[in-house]
């Protein structure tokens, strides 16, 4: 009587242990999901043309400062000292409101870059979460925390889709 209960328990154990491992993990690309997802190119294109834009006007403010530069050398004999400092301070002043300019392009459009991720992540999940439901899928893991899977695991084109069908784009001003 002993024996049967031990090789009931052992026995049951087994069951369990095989049925757990038989729900696969699935796997998808956030960062692909980011980058080719009908929104997440939109939010990309626009953040790059608004730093190209910003990029192109710092440099030609930058050559502005240069050329004020060249005439400030070049009239440093024919002036006083005391202009010429006036003139090298006042200069300076514009080579760090220059900076301060670029910083804050920079930091602008690392906001809104991470203000998209955001947004995306958040429509995201609910996707993701009915489409587990739907398929009954347990568990779904980012595939860059993966070493090796079947591709047939991988959902990442299914969510794309889902996602385009959902947003088309995102609000980032």
């Amino acid at each position: 009587m002993r024996y049967f209960k031990l090789l009931s328990i052992i026995l049951t154990l087994t069951i369990l242990t095989v049925n757990s491992k038989a729900d696969t993990p699935y796997f998808l690309d956030f960062k692909y999901i980011l980058n080719e997802s009908e929104a997440g190119k939109k939010a990309q294109t626009f953040l790059k043309n608004k730093l190209e834009t910003g990029i192109k006007d710092l440099k030609n403010k930058e050559k502005k400062i240069q050329e004020e530069e060249k005439k400030i050398i070049a009239q440093k004999k024919v002036i006083s000292s005391e202009e010429y400092k006036k003139q090298v301070e006042n200069l300076r002043s514009k080579v760090k409101s220059l900076q301060k300019e670029r910083n804050n392009l920079i930091e602008t459009v690392a906001k809104q870059r991470s203000k998209a991720r955001n947004e995306l992540l958040k429509n995201l999940n609910p996707i993701i979460k009915d489409y587990m439901k739907e398929k009954k899928i347990r568990m779904v893991v980012d595939k860059k925390s993966l070493l090796l899977a079947d591709e047939n695991l991988n959902i990442t084109d299914d969510i794309i889709n889902l996602l385009n069908k959902k947003i088309k784009s995102i609000k980032l001003n």
